[in-house]
């Protein structure tokens, strides 16, 4: 079976590209991703629980999220679920970075009277 190309999952909601971006450091648990995702945004961006797990839990079945049995992760509490950046998830998470630079190329070219 062919693995799924990085493009099929974009554009990435918000709460996706964040939460990807959180684990993209470290592996992490829900409420250090929630934290996490409010100092990433400069606090413009807070998840609520519900929209965290509801993202965590789309990612996880897309392969983008992997999580973590507490074996893997010894030095985090035991009673957390631990999650980490798949492979799949570094990849799109590097293509909607291409593809947001490239709208901020576009956005610049355009403000400067230019066609591209």
């Amino acid at each position: 079976m062919d693995s799924p190309h990085p493009s099929q999952y974009l554009p990435l909601g918000e709460a996706a590209f964040y939460i990807l971006l959180s684990l993209g450091g470290s592996e992490k648990h829900g409420y250090a991703i929630l934290k996490d995702v409010q100092a990433l945004s400069n606090g413009a961006r807070r998840l609520s629980v519900s929209t965290l797990y509801e993202t965590l839990s789309r990612l996880l079945e897309q392969g983008m999220v992997e999580r973590l049995e507490a074996s893997d992760a010894p030095a985090l509490p035991r009673l957390r679920k631990v999650y980490k950046l798949s492979r799949l998830g570094r990849q799109v998470l590097e293509a909607e970075t291409r593809r947001m630079q490239h709208l901020v190329e576009q956005v610049r070219i355009r403000l400067a009277g230019g066609e591209s």
